[in-house]
């Protein structure tokens, strides 16, 4: 059982904002007669259904350490009534303008509540945590903290217009936004309440093709833990954040060797941080004693401070010299790199979930498809940490006013026996005529063994992650002019200091859900090869679907299938493809409704053609179809 000061009471409640609209929210609060801490989850997420057991297992942990904590369906999602405030045209899927005058009204009304202290922190994963920095920026009065976890934003590809994850998300979102609220705790209202929501969605991906920070403020407004899991997108925002703090509004962050989400294992760094800047108190909780990063690095934690670090170096390969490509002798200088357009299969999941198909497998097959430069053994090891970048001299395009396309650059660890493993990636679609480039690394923590090898591949094209290049020419690249520069941090930068510990909590135990796996599994990761038609096709369908029933009696099952397909040598034949199934069922009741959404995107040499398709059925009879149809001129994106 958990240990904490206080025993706890739940309660749920319906908010009015001042236009009269009113947001479902679930608070758990200490039993107390002291006015306590407010501690906010404002999210998208349904949270008496899809985010129920997370909910369950750490905000009655919160509160048990003295602080209300409560967890608010955004307007228009779950129970809480208007319209949702989303549409086509945003990059993160919503009108932030409107997003943060709501935030901004919840935190005027909790604070005003005799039961709170008047100080307000907030937690956010995924895009709830880049609305939680976003709010903050909005009304930094009003906040005291911030404890964000892979907050969307994620890795800058250079302005590659994205492909993979994007149609995905957009399909859930969609299809989580369409679902209507429940009738076991909005009572007769739920299906007006349904009605209005579904007449105004929208499609939320379209200015999300090209990914930059998602509009994540460039400096934190308070004070700020981030945490983060490498490989996840959001840890270059992370790491930008830490960057840019300081002793006015001090930053933390943790990176791990985490999926997408807040993993239990920090969750007692983040009652440290609450405590010191929520709670009145003459205890030390050690909060701003703590290393600016701690970071999980090939099997240990280390810790540096401040950030930058002064034991982290910049380390230059030329790609002529400490790096080196095997190939056909010539007189030309300049290597060309022209890849398939199936380079990129082995890339896993844009955003990691923690299922075996999200991690990259031995990239030789990628590496065989790529140009690669490789080192000698490396005498000693050689530990990574930090965003590496690549500068590049181009050979002038003979269209001197073309884009070159895209430029993909991996970084790998190639062991003795060949097996090479991805460390990190990045992406740049260059501009016309530009002679010199520089491809900006996804961030890295890694220690390469002595005896591996580094391995640089180029390639341009990278499939299904990226849209590719209509006229796919390639590039050239002078490899006496370009270089590689590592983030290398010092073997002995450890020495002396004291152990990184992060100590795991004991949490409430989650709801008893009863979980139904379908009967035939579908693989999570299908590829096949169509030798006669040159094509390759990509099914993933997640191990997590399946039907869930709740302690409250409630069914939720849901199926998904995301699909992608390209000839070799046809790049406007690229095409993706998500379906989703949400069925709601209250067998109890007779209640029974299913969401089912559909986007479909292909491209052109000119422009991005999406259909999304929406179904709303209620007891098997369809009560609501749209179509969307969208052409995207590829020079908007």
């Amino acid at each position: 059982m958990p240990s904490h000061s206080y025993r706890t009471v739940r309660e749920d409640a319906r908010v009015p904002l001042a236009d009269g609209t009113e947001l479902y929210a679930r608070l758990w609060r200490p039993v107390t007669d002291d006015p306590v801490p407010v501690l906010l989850e404002y999210s998208t997420g349904r949270l008496t259904d899809r985010t129920a057991s997370d909910d369950a297992r750490r905000h009655p942990w919160y509160a048990g350490h003295g602080y209300a904590a409560v967890r608010v369906d955004a307007r228009g999602h779950g129970n809480s009534g208007g319209r949702p405030n989303g549409g086509s045209g945003d990059e993160n899927g919503g009108n932030r303008d409107g997003e943060l005058a709501d935030g901004a009204d919840l935190l005027r009304r909790f604070a005003a509540e005799p039961w709170c202290s008047g100080r307000i922190g907030l937690l956010g994963t995924g895009p709830a945590g880049a609305t939680a920095l976003r709010l903050a920026a909005h009304a930094p009065d009003a906040v005291q903290a911030v404890v964000t976890a892979c907050p969307d934003g994620g890795h800058r590809l250079g302005g590659a217009a994205l492909a993979t994850d994007l149609h995905t998300r957009a399909t859930a979102r969609l299809a989580d936004a369409a679902l209507p609220p429940d009738p076991l705790y909005v009572a007769d209202d739920w299906r007006a309440l349904w009605r209005e929501r579904l007449d105004a969605l929208e499609p939320d991906f379209p200015a999300r093709f090209a990914p930059g920070w998602g509009g994540l403020p460039d400096t934190a407004a308070v004070p700020t833990l981030a945490v983060a899991g490498w490989g996840d997108p959001s840890c270059a925002a992370v790491l930008r954040l830490l960057a840019d703090g300081t002793a006015a509004v001090p930053v933390r962050a943790v990176l791990g060797p985490w999926p997408h989400g807040l993993p239990d294992d920090v969750l007692t760094e983040t009652l440290r941080w609450w405590d010191h800047w929520l709670k009145d108190t003459d205890t030390d909780t050690g909060a701003l004693r703590t290393p600016a990063l701690r970071s999980w690095i090939s099997g240990r934690w280390t810790a540096d401070d401040p950030w930058p670090s002064p034991d982290v170096r910049a380390v230059r390969y030329g790609l002529d010299g400490p790096l080196r490509t095997a190939g056909t002798a010539s007189d030309d200088r300049h290597v060309h790199v022209r890849s398939p357009q199936h380079t990129g299969l082995d890339a896993g999941a844009y955003v990691p979930l923690d299922r075996p198909a999200d991690r990259p497998p031995d990239q030789r097959e990628e590496d065989g498809r790529s140009v690669c430069f490789d080192s000698q053994p490396l005498p000693e090891p050689l530990e990574l940490l930090g965003t590496p970048s690549l500068r590049l001299r181009l050979r002038p395009p003979a269209d001197a006013g073309r884009d070159a396309g895209p430029i993909v650059a991996r970084l790998c660890d190639v062991a003795p026996d060949g097996t090479s493993t991805l460390l990190t990636r990045g992406a740049l679609l260059t501009s016309a005529g530009a002679p010199d480039v520089t491809v900006d690394l996804a961030a890295a923590g890694h220690t390469v063994p002595s005896g591996h090898r580094l391995r640089l591949a180029l390639s341009c094209t990278y499939w299904p992650w990226l849209w590719p290049d209509p006229e796919p020419a390639g590039f050239g690249v002078d490899p006496s002019r370009s270089t590689l520069t590592l983030p290398v941090r010092h073997l002995a930068a450890d020495a002396g200091a004291a152990p990184v510990v992060l100590a795991s909590p004991t949490l409430p135990l989650p709801p008893p859900v009863h979980l139904t796996e379908p009967l035939t599994a579908r693989p999570e990761r299908l590829t096949v090869h169509d030798i006669a038609r040159h094509e390759w096709r990509t099914e993933l369908s997640p191990a997590s679907d399946g039907s869930r029933t709740h302690p409250d009696g409630l069914v939720r099952d849901e199926h998904t299938v995301t699909a992608y397909r390209i000839l070799t040598a046809a790049p406007t034949s690229a095409q993706a493809r998500s379906d989703r199934t949400v069925r709601l069922e209250r067998p109890a009741i007779g209640w029974d409704v299913t969401v089912q959404t559909r986007t479909e995107l292909r491209c052109t040499p000119t422009h991005f053609l999406a259909h999304t398709h929406l179904t709303a059925l209620e007891a098997g009879g369809v009560v609501f179809t749209r179509d969307w149809q969208q052409r995207i001129p590829r020079d908007t994106v």
